[in-house]
């Protein structure tokens, strides 16, 4: 290793052991633990080592174009940006590199670098930098995507954490293409219908494909198809099967997962799932394949709820929810997949429960829409959540019937309290008659919202546009969809109003850039995850979403929506998506410690203590905060100006 010429440590040249000895500092760290040794080394061979005393300059944008890149050894490093950016600086501790970009682009830093404290950096070379990068992978792969890097390091980490819980069961992640294939049973089209059952028979399984001469997947007959298509019907058996075969058939690919396989069973009530490659059905992967795979599957849970005839069951399921989830968080299945899963079965054990009360009361669900708000209705429900619902009901005089919908809705939300979901402290529920509206109502609550944009209505609107139907008819929700796709857009003030109250919280960085919590009673330092993290992306992406008539609700889908509109990087925009869903693992994380004994946290249930954090979740925790603040200061620039 040699020495800076202007800040060297004078120490020599270094001698074997201390090479060695260097390489085991280095592997402590990302992504030195990634690569090989020989290439550790190579880093080594070629850094600088440099030393900086308290408060020194160590780059500025007039130093000129960058000539190496920093590793903080040991103390810590401030950048400041200049006057056009406000919103603070940035903190690098041990173990981080700075600053990529500026060697990356081989140009000038934009901010101004200071040492906080006695800090010893390596330094190395730009051209050794790209030589480097060429002959690893993994530090080519991290410099140019810090954030989905860490992200994948913690997912990483927290599995080897679970794993004890979880080495019999096979990760829901596992790609189709790496399960056991089992050659599909198909026929063509024209086959008669003796032979097909003929084959069923033979076979002793339950259904036949019908595929085109490209083995394309065209139809499906099922051993519950026979008595409703062919026995009553009394068709004969030289009947064509294509005649009666069910179609369309859900199918995925070699490249879809096993819990994409199962998400895909719940939501159709489907047994068996054909894979395909290429367009050509490879294989069919069934129910009873995943259950191998978990000892608790989605299957099961799901199945368990839509059976239930009582709310004394479903209080029961809903538990199985919670253990569901806590299964797949040990198996590292990613915050997004998580979520989806659990908004999944809430929704079926909602689903399940209006169903019982809509038949109680005597009501038509064809006449109402049950609306899920806030993160049910983004499909983003961590384990400790509470309800946020509405009721869209049809009427000729709303103020007839509604008495009659509000005893339905007051009976399921007291139901869904008793299955763990807890009444909504700000009385965002179908049982107040504010939630409990008639379609026009509905229409002309929204609107007044975004013509009045008084406090009270940012609040609702922050609450109520992030709406999803998930009972009753769907297509009553329609206008509503319409009316903000087109009209808030054309409410510059309602939009500059939305984004000052979005920053009225920001990321917890100080003025250095450095996470900063705040104490709790017992004085321990931490902070709120979904306040002043989650939050803030979610505000962003519904503002985007609002001002280019973006119609998804999900946060993930509204910011690549986002940046296909402001025709950003991929990268830039799945940095978005990957600091939004390291925050949403998480709560997830801090929930599910909370309930080990398998009930909700009530107590700040998104609160987390920093002296918690491994090194790999604090670094990556900062840049995720990072990532939160250039979205606040492009929304400051977009309606604040």
């Amino acid at each position: 290793m040699s020495q800076a010429p202007t800040k060297a440590v004078p120490s020599g040249i270094p001698s074997g052991s201390l090479m060695v000895q260097m390489q085991v500092e280095l592997q402590r760290y990302a992504p030195f633990a990634q690569m090989q040794s020989a290439h550790v080394l190579q880093f080594v061979r070629h850094a600088s080592q440099a030393y900086y005393a308290p408060g020194e300059a160590m780059l500025s944008p007039e130093s000129g174009p960058v000539q190496h890149l920093f590793f903080v050894r040991q103390g810590a490093v401030s950048g400041q940006r200049g006057m056009a950016e406000t919103a603070g600086g940035f903190h690098f501790e041990p173990g981080d590199f700075f600053p990529v970009g500026a060697v990356l682009g081989a140009r000038a830093v934009t901010a101004s670098y200071t040492s906080q404290g006695d800090t010893f950096c390596l330094l190395l070379p730009a051209e050794q930098v790209h030589v480097l990068a060429q002959l690893s992978a993994p530090f080519a792969d991290f410099l140019n995507r810090r954030v989905a890097q860490f992200l994948a390091l913690s997912r990483r980490a927290l599995q080897v954490a679970y794993s004890s819980q979880t080495l019999s069961e096979q990760s829901m992640e596992t790609p189709l293409a790496q399960l056991k294939r089992r050659a599909p049973a198909s026929v063509s089209p024209d086959t008669p219908l003796q032979t097909a059952l003929e084959l069923m028979h033979q076979r002793h399984i339950g259904s036949v494909l019908v595929c085109d001469e490209g083995g394309a997947v065209l139809g499906i007959l099922t051993r519950h198809d026979i008595l409703s298509r062919i026995t009553l019907p009394q068709l004969s058996l030289s009947t064509p099967i294509g005649q009666v075969m069910s179609q369309p058939v859900h199918c995925l690919t070699v490249a879809d997962t096993a819990q994409q396989a199962a998400l895909l069973m719940s939501r159709h009530g489907v047994r068996h799932v054909p894979v395909t490659e290429a367009g050509r059905v490879v294989s069919i992967v069934s129910e009873r394949d995943l259950f191998a795979m978990q000892r608790l599957s989605l299957k099961q849970v799901s199945t368990a709820i839509r059976a239930a005839q009582d709310v004394d069951t479903l209080r029961v399921v809903a538990q199985d929810i919670r253990r569901f989830a806590r299964n797949l968080l040990a198996q590292g299945v990613a915050a997004r997949q998580l979520t989806e899963l659990i908004s999944h079965l809430n929704d079926v054990l909602a689903q399940r429960l209006l169903q019982l009360k809509a038949e109680q009361h005597g009501l038509d669900e064809r006449r109402a829409c049950w609306l899920a708000f806030g993160s049910e209705g983004r499909g983003e429900q961590t384990i400790a959540t509470d309800q946020d619902n509405g009721l869209l009901f049809v009427s000729d005089d709303p103020e007839r019937d509604r008495p009659r919908w509000l005893a339905f809705a007051l009976d399921v939300n007291q139901a869904l309290d008793a299955c763990g979901y807890p009444l909504c402290k700000g009385g965002v529920m179908a049982s107040n008659p504010a939630c409990c509206l008639s379609a026009q109502e509905w229409l002309e609550a929204f609107n007044e919202w975004m013509e009045h944009g008084a406090p009270e209505d940012l609040l609702k609107a922050s609450i109520y546009f992030d709406f999803r139907p998930i009972w009753g008819d769907a297509t009553l929700v329609a206008p509503l969809r319409e009316l903000l796709g087109s009209h808030a857009a054309r409410l510059p003030r309602f939009m500059r109003q939305m984004a000052e109250n979005s920053l009225r919280s920001r990321p917890p960085l100080n003025w250095l850039g450095a996470v900063e919590g705040e104490k709790n009673a017992a004085g321990r330092e931490g902070i709120d995850l979904k306040l002043h993290g989650t939050a803030i992306f979610v505000d962003v992406a519904r503002i985007h979403a609002l001002a280019h008539g973006i119609s998804a609700t999900n946060t993930r889908e509204r910011f690549e929506a986002m940046g296909r509109a402001l025709q950003v990087s991929a990268a830039e925009s799945e940095g978005w998506i990957s600091a939004f869903e390291f925050l949403q693992m998480l709560r997830l994380r801090v929930q599910m410690e909370a309930a080990g004994d398998g009930t909700l946290p009530t107590e700040q249930p998104n609160w987390m203590a920093l002296d918690a954090l491994n090194d790999i979740d604090r670094r990556v925790l900062k840049e995720s905060f990072r990532v939160a603040r250039r979205l606040q200061q492009r929304l400051e620039l977009d309606w604040l100006r």
